[in-house]
């Protein structure tokens, strides 16, 4: 008896067909073979099909499909880290890909020129229906050829001028000045920024808006208060030690990422520098970390769910209409969300005694 409860218990169970999600959902076989592949469904036939797969638990043969159509269902996500900001963005973009009957293949590439490239081929090699990359001008000819090969193709953070592909971008440039002009308006003049690599889109873009804004209230450039931080946390506590070993160092610092804000607020922290009392600090990024930090950090924050939102709807209407139009660029803007490390300017006389201490300082 035993035996016998035993082996029925864990009987084989049949695996749910198109068929049965056909008869589920109510609608024609061909229906759920026309999602299945990502073409167009009518938006309550799509529902239907949905609730029917979750229902039914259907798998679908990805390999088996593979043989029969171009789709592969897969779609490619090339990232330089699994910082907090791309592992979110991997986790937004994921869930909302799953409505396109899709699955996400991530790939990191560590700002490493020749992992770029070997991560493109990589998802050529497993010939994805689209890419997400953050751009990188050293990967732009491969790209092109993929897009004229027929890839679907979406930049982030980063452009590649010239590349038959869609576009979701944040407002660096106005976001960065939004920054830096409310430092100006706490009364700060001396204003230094640790910047991002100026190969990539968004290193010259966040330089362009601390310009924009210093220009736009006639305070000086000057050259020694623009360190780059190479987008890390050693670039960052670096820069932080080359601006308070100068002789006028600055009041107030705009970092273009969170990387090296955490690298700055550490160097700080190891010489006993006050914020906002010695230098108030305004991060492009906003992370956990920074509502923790005592006191908290003023930053810039970028819409992650906006840009996967966005990422996705180019994709969708991508895969549902193959025909050829022109590609789009979508802007997603930014919040700057104000903390305790930013405060007014203090007097001159403190400033003073900040240049004095400066020769200690290592």
């Amino acid at each position: 008896m035993t035996q016998a409860i035993t082996t029925q218990k864990f009987r084989k169970r049949r695996h749910a067909t198109v068929i049965d999600v056909a008869a589920e959902a109510g609608v024609a076989v061909g229906t759920v073979s026309r999602y299945l592949n990502g073409q167009a469904v009518r938006s309550a036939n799509r529902a239907q099909i949905e609730r029917a797969i979750e229902s039914l638990g259907y798998m679908r043969n990805a390999v088996a499909a593979s043989m029969k159509t171009e789709v592969r269902h897969i779609v490619g996500l090339l990232v330089p880290n699994i910082s907090e900001f791309h592992a979110g963005l991997l986790e937004q973009i994921s869930r909302r890909i799953r409505r396109t009957g899709r699955a996400v293949m991530s790939y990191c590439h560590d700002l490493d020129s020749r992992s770029f490239m070997e991560g493109i081929d990589f998802f050529r090699t497993h010939r994805v229906d689209a890419i997400i990359v953050d751009g990188g001008v050293e990967v732009g000819d491969q790209l092109r050829r993929l897009a004229e090969e027929g890839l679907e193709i979406v930049l982030y953070d980063n452009d590649i001028p010239g590349l038959a592909a869609d576009r979701v971008f944040v407002d660096h440039r106005q976001a960065s000045r939004h920054a830096v002009e409310h430092l100006i308006q706490l009364g700060h003049m001396r204003i230094a920024t640790i910047c991002g690599n100026q190969r990539d889109t968004a290193g010259w873009l966040r330089l362009a808006g601390y310009l924009d804004a210093i220009s736009s209230h006639q305070i000086p450039e000057d050259p020694d208060l623009i360190i780059g931080g190479d987008w890390n946390e050693m670039g960052g506590h670096e820069a932080m030690r080359r601006l308070f070993a100068l002789e006028d160092p600055p009041t107030a610092l705009f970092s273009a990422n969170y990387n090296m804000t955490i690298g700055a607020l550490a160097w700080c922290h190891e010489n006993a520098v006050r914020i906002p009392e010695d230098v108030s600090i305004v991060s492009f990024d906003d992370v956990p970390a920074f509502r923790l930090h005592q006191p908290g950090i003023t930053a810039i924050a970028q819409p992650i769910e906006g840009l996967a939102e966005a990422i996705t709807t180019l994709l969708a209407a991508r895969f549902e209409d193959s025909g050829i139009r022109p590609h789009r660029e979508m802007t997603v803007k930014c919040h700057l969300t104000l903390r305790g490390s930013t405060g007014r300017c203090q007097p001159l006389e403190h400033q003073h005694r900040m240049i004095g201490r400066n020769h200690g300082l290592t």
